[in-house]
C-alpha cells in the first residue's frame, strides 16, 4: 500500500526522455516531493549519475528519503526552495534540472495542511515550508479589499468581486480560521451550481501561489537552474497554471533568442541588442500528458512540460 506522502509522478516518462540521464552525470530535482521523477533519474543515469534534490515541504523530504533509500550514496537532499539553488550546487556542474511546479498529492490529502477544500476543519494554512509565514489565514484576515480583488483577477477568478465582499463580510464577524470558513463564503458567493471543478477551486489556487511567493520564486529558481547547468544541459519544467506556464514560456523564448531588450522597454526593432542564443528551445509546444496517463491520474490534465537546452 502507498504512503500518504507517496505520489503518481506526472509526465515521468517525458521527463526522462528530455532530461536523457547517463551514467556520470549530475541531476538537480528541485521539487523532489516524493521521489518519484527523483527516482526515476537516479535509475537511468545509473551506475554512477549522481543527484541534488530539495524540497520546500519537510515532510516531503522524509518520504523523498525513503523512496530514494536504494540509490543511497548517489544523491543530496536539502530542505529549501529551488530559487536558492545556487547557494548549494556550483555553476555550470549539472547535465540536466527538473523543476515540477504541481502541489504534492501528500499536501492535497493531508487534514492538516489547508491546501485542499476536502477537510473543513482543517486550518487555513497552506504553507510548504512552515517554518515560514504568514499562512493563508493571515492574508484572508489582513488583506485590504483591493488586494485580495487583484490576487484572484489575476488567478483568472471571474467572481473575485463577489467572493472578496463575502470574504470582508465574514471576517468582519470571525477571523477566518478553517478551510470550512472559506469555502463556505465561496460557496455563497458564486452562483449556480458547482460543476465539475469545484468552485474554490482557483482561490484555493491563487492563496495558496502567493502564500508561497511562487511566481517570484519561479522567476529566481529559472535563472538559477540555467547557471547551475553545464553547456548542452537540459532544463525541464512542469507547469500546471496558466501563469507559471507563461512565464515559463517567455523565460526560455527568452533564453532562446538571439537579443535582449533594455529592461521595460517593449519589444521593438530598433531597441534590441544582438547577442548570440543562450539556448535552444527543445519543443516549439508543451509537451502534454497522453489520454492514458490523465485517465490514470486526473491531476495531470493541465501538465505541460516545456525543455530548454543551454548553448
Amino acid at each position: 500500500m502507498e504512503s500518504a506522502l507517496e505520489h503518481q509522478p506526472v509526465l515521468l516518462t517525458e521527463v526522462v526522455a528530455a532530461l536523457q540521464p547517463r551514467s556520470g552525470g549530475r541531476y538537480f530535482d528541485g521539487t523532489c516531493g516524493g521521489g518519484s521523477h527523483s527516482a526515476a533519474l537516479l535509475e537511468a543515469s545509473g551506475p554512477d549519475g549522481w543527484l541534488y534534490a530539495c524540497d520546500r515541504d519537510e515532510e516531503a523530504l522524509a518520504a523523498a528519503s525513503r523512496r530514494l533509500a536504494p540509490y543511497v550514496g548517489r544523491f543530496a537532499l536539502r530542505q529549501d526552495n529551488f530559487s536558492e539553488v545556487l547557494d548549494w550546487i556550483p555553476a555550470g556542474s549539472c547535465q540536466g534540472a527538473l523543476m515540477d511546479l504541481g502541489v504534492n498529492s501528500h499536501q492535497l490529502t493531508s487534514e492538516r495542511r489547508g491546501f485542499s477544500f476536502q477537510f473543513d476543519t482543517a486550518r487555513l494554512d497552506m504553507r510548504m515550508d512552515q517554518r515560514q509565514g504568514p499562512t493563508a489565514a493571515d492574508i484572508l484576515n489582513r488583506w485590504e479589499t483591493g488586494a485580495l480583488e487583484r490576487l484572484l483577477w489575476d488567478n483568472d477568478e471571474s467572481h473575485a468581486r463577489r467572493i472578496v465582499r463575502g470574504v470582508v463580510e465574514a471576517r468582519s464577524a470571525r477571523p477566518f480560521e478553517t478551510v470550512g470558513q472559506l469555502v463556505e463564503v465561496v460557496s455563497r458567493a458564486v452562483p449556480g451550481r458547482p460543476g465539475r471543478t469545484h468552485p474554490a477551486t482557483k482561490v484555493f489556487q491563487a492563496l495558496r501561489m502567493v502564500v508561497n511567493e511562487e511566481l517570484e520564486s519561479l522567476r529566481r529558481g529559472l535563472e538559477a537552474s540555467m547557471a547551475i547547468l553545464a553547456p548542452g544541459g537540459i532544463l525541464a519544467v512542469i507547469s500546471f497554471h496558466s501563469g507559471e506556464d507563461r512565464l515559463v514560456k517567455e523565460f526560455m523564448r527568452r533564453e532562446a533568442r538571439d537579443y535582449d531588450v533594455p529592461p521595460g522597454e517593449p519589444d521593438l526593432p530598433h531597441l534590441r541588442r544582438m547577442r548570440e542564443p543562450r539556448a535552444r528551445l527543445i519543443h516549439r509546444k508543451g509537451i502534454e500528458p497522453s489520454a492514458e496517463e490523465i485517465a490514470t491520474n486526473p491531476r495531470a490534465r493541465s501538465a505541460r512540460l516545456r525543455v530548454l537546452e543551454k548553448l
